[in-house]
């Protein structure tokens, strides 16, 4: 399939769910923004309206993927973990989580989360595991924690350590008031996972006039809301964990290593690995 084709939608008859073509998603934006194939004209439309007017996204986008690299493997590495709950997956693309955690440990666990009909679909290609390891994919939503927690634990020992992954989901979240839902999803979360397991969270800043007017716009066009949080909210979202350092900063400068793309000149997405004591 080349880079102009369009996936063929999927429906009654093929064993998948409907896929709405007419609206556009998020993670086929996503997708379409990091160079991807898994997405439909009016993804590729609502991204391109998008970057007209913050340019940087695209940027940002990829450094949000390197962001993931490096949290995996130091988790994986340093940190000793091999369990994943990775919620909010997207579309299956180059070092996906299980990709990345089994090459430093092979028997690492990961189980995938999202509610997209078009990750369902391509969810073989994310449970190609090791021999050692496993993964598994749940379709559930964030704000349905105890589906999630009843489904990871077919895969997952919840009485050892889990790395919770969260990147650049939340912004679907009401941002309201004083960041309470968000807040009490992670809360949630948290705490059906046991002492020594770890919050690995990125997410977009209010910071960049650019960025607030093109997610204003694409707001309106019919697609889920996106929410962007101002640094503080952002900071908080780790509250009562111990931060690893350097502690939430903009992406590109938590433990950075060499990257094939250039550093984004917009700081616009802030993100951060934390400890449960």
């Amino acid at each position: 399939m080349t880079d102009n084709d369009t996936p063929a939608p999927e429906g009654p008859g093929t064993g998948h769910p409907k896929i709405d073509t007419t609206v556009p998603h998020s993670a086929r934006i996503w997708n379409y923004w990091l160079g991807g194939k898994d997405n439909y004209p009016v993804d590729r439309e609502a991204g391109e309206a998008f970057r007209r007017i913050y340019p940087g996204i695209t940027d940002l986008a990829r450094a949000s993927r390197y962001f993931l690299g490096r949290a995996v493997r130091f988790l994986a590495g340093e940190a000793g973990i091999r369990q994943f709950l990775d919620i909010g997956t997207g579309l299956p693309t180059v070092d996906n989580t299980h990709e990345i955690a089994q090459r430093v440990a092979p028997e690492s666990r990961i189980v995938y989360v999202d509610n997209d009909p078009l990750v369902l679909v391509h969810a073989n290609a994310l449970l190609t595991s090791s021999p050692e390891g496993a993964t598994s994919y749940i379709e559930a939503d964030l704000h349905d924690p105890d589906t999630i927690m009843r489904e990871a634990a077919k895969t997952l020992d919840f009485d050892k350590p889990i790395a919770l992954i969260l990147m650049q989901i939340l912004g679907h979240v009401s941002n309201e008031g004083d960041d309470e839902e968000a807040r009490s999803i992670i809360r949630g979360l948290m705490d059906a996972l046991p002492s020594g397991s770890y919050l690995a969270l990125n997410d977009s800043t209010d910071t960049n006039p650019a960025n607030v007017e093109a997610t204003r716009r694409y707001n309106e066009g019919g697609a889920a809301p996106y929410h962007l949080r101002r640094p503080e909210q952002i900071e908080r979202l780790f509250d009562g964990l111990e931060l690893v350092e350097p502690g939430v900063v903009p992406i590109n400068e938590w433990r950075p290593d060499p990257s094939p793309f250039e550093t984004p000149s917009d700081e616009g997405v802030l993100g951060g690995v934390a400890r449960k004591p």
